[in-house]
C-alpha cells in the first residue's frame, strides 16, 4: 500500500464530502454521537493540522487548533496545504505525536482512514450521502483494524457493528468503525 497515494485519495474523497456544507447547517447532528457539523468539521480542521505539522516540522504538537468563521472553507484551505505539503515532503522518515516517533507512512496512513471517514460524516449530516469508493475502504480497513483498539471503544469510536461478509467494503468500514452505512438526518 502506498499511504501517500492513500491519503490524496482520502483527501479528495473528503473534498467532495465538505463541498455540501451550507453554513446554516453547522448545528445539524452528525453520526458522531454528541457533535454537531460545525464541532466535526473543527475536528476534521484539527485533524488536517496535525498531519500537516507532521509533514511540515516533523512533530505533532496535540495542540487542537480554533475554527475560523467558516468551518468548511477552513477544512478545505487546510486539506489543500496537506496535499502540498505531501508533495513537497522530502526523505523525512519519522515524525514525533507529542514524544514518541512514528514512522510518517503510517501517519499518512492514519490520516486517510480519519479523513475519509469523517468525510462520509459531513457527507452524511448535510443530507448528501457520498459513498466512499469501493476500493479506497478495501484499503482503509486493515490500516483501522490495526490502530483501533478494543480500548478504543466507548471513547473515541463506537462499539463494531455487525454486517455480512457480502456487504459493500464501504459498508465494513463504517460498522468496524461504529457506524451504519445509512445515517437517518
Amino acid at each position: 500500500m502506498n499511504s501517500g497515494e492513500l491519503l490524496e485519495r482520502s483527501l479528495a474523497y473528503a473534498l467532495g464530502c465538505v463541498a455540501g456544507v451550507e453554513r446554516a447547517g453547522l448545528g445539524r447532528r452528525t453520526p458522531c454521537a454528541g457533535w454537531d457539523l460545525e464541532e466535526l468539521l473543527g475536528h476534521l480542521g484539527d485533524s488536517l493540522d496535525a498531519l500537516h505539522e507532521g509533514l511540515t516540522g516533523g512533530r505533532i504538537a496535540l495542540v487542537p487548533t480554533r475554527p475560523g468563521a467558516d468551518p468548511a472553507c477552513g477544512v478545505r484551505t487546510r486539506a489543500c496545504a496537506v496535499l502540498g505539503a505531501w508533495a513537497a515532503s522530502g526523505p523525512r522518515d519519522r515524525v514525533l505525536v507529542g514524544e514518541r516517533p512514528l514512522d510518517v507512512r503510517v501517519m499518512a496512513a492514519v490520516g486517510a482512514v480519519e479523513i475519509a471517514v469523517h468525510g462520509w460524516d459531513v457527507a452524511q449530516a448535510c443530507g448528501r450521502p457520498r459513498r466512499i469508493p469501493g476500493p479506497l475502504a478495501v484499503e482503509l480497513l486493515p490500516v483501522a483494524r490495526h490502530v483501533v483498539a478494543d480500548a478504543d471503544r466507548g471513547v473515541r469510536f463506537a462499539a463494531q457493528l455487525a454486517v455480512p461478509m457480502s456487504a459493500r467494503p464501504e459498508a465494513r468500514l463504517l460498522a468496524f468503525l461504529g457506524r451504519r452505512d445509512s445515517f437517518p438526518g
